[in-house]
């Protein structure tokens, strides 16, 4: 299943033009992330949840390579806003090496975050290499069972080629195409559970090629969500994708208004 969010692009503007402003964008999405990135560097300390949060399952988000849980500080407060929804962001360390690690990790905070607030299933959001931190969960670790919606942004679903001076980095050998842990995820799944929502973005120049952020599998129930007009800092922040995110969320079928809603955005 494919849809088509238009975002920040005029359907007049050039493609060249619409690339440099993506970029513009990106660069200003960088710039405030480097002032909030100190403000994330913690783990965050779990905490009870609202007694009207019980209504929709509670919300996990999973931050990128070398990233942390500040880059979700606008989703956070949109999942969150009307009070319905708990929502965390967790850490994984940024020593690890190994992505299947980071997601036997992700198994046990998910379980913790059912017992606190009494769920029995959870969501997963995941920026870049948080999305297949998350997938792989769901996949090879039965956290199926936990999570019922996983919403990727700008996953390296099937490996990128991207930064190719970063090889000697595990975990970003991890992201290349045909990698021990990509196969994994290429391999069958029958029966899973968990509902799978992929955005991706023609000017994600951290997903090459760029449609490698698509989710391709025979056993997933996925939805793979083109963004436009946005690249891949910019993804987990601009409030056109925060509101298709929330809809995703709130259920199957929610997308297509969602798009209705993102069209006129400037």
């Amino acid at each position: 299943m494919g849809l088509l969010i238009p975002m920040v692009v005029p359907a007049t503007l050039p493609r060249s033009g619409a690339a440099l402003r993506a970029g513009a964008l990106e660069i200003v999405v960088l710039g405030g992330h480097l002032l909030l990135y100190a403000t994330g560097m913690l783990q965050e300390r779990p905490a009870a949840p609202r007694p009207s949060a019980g209504r929709r399952p509670p919300a996990l988000l999973l931050h990128g390579f070398t990233d942390n849980r500040s880059v979700f500080v606008l989703l956070r407060r949109a999942l969150g806003a009307d009070g319905l929804r708990h929502v965390e962001a967790y850490n994984y360390s940024p020593l690890t090496l190994d992505l299947r690690v980071a997601a036997r990790h992700l198994a046990r905070r998910v379980e913790e975050l059912c017992e606190r607030t009494g769920q029995d299933r959870v969501d997963l959001v995941g920026h870049s290499l948080g999305g297949l931190v998350g997938r792989y969960y769901v996949q090879r670790l039965g956290g199926d069972a936990r999570v019922r919606t996983l919403v990727t942004l700008g996953t390296p679903h099937s490996g990128t080629r991207a930064a190719p001076f970063m090889d000697a980095h595990p975990l970003v050998r991890q992201l290349r195409p045909g990698s021990e842990v990509l196969t994994e995820l290429a391999a069958p799944a029958p029966g899973c559970a968990t509902r799978c929502v992929a955005f991706w973005s023609e000017f994600d120049t951290l997903m090459s090629p760029v449609g490698t952020a698509r989710i391709e599998h025979a056993d997933l129930r996925a939805e793979n969500v083109q963004v436009t007009g946005i690249g891949h800092l910019a993804l987990p922040r601009h409030p056109a994708v925060i509101a298709a995110v929330r809809r995703a969320l709130d259920g199957p079928g929610s997308l297509a208004s969602a798009a209705a809603d993102t069209a006129s955005v400037a």
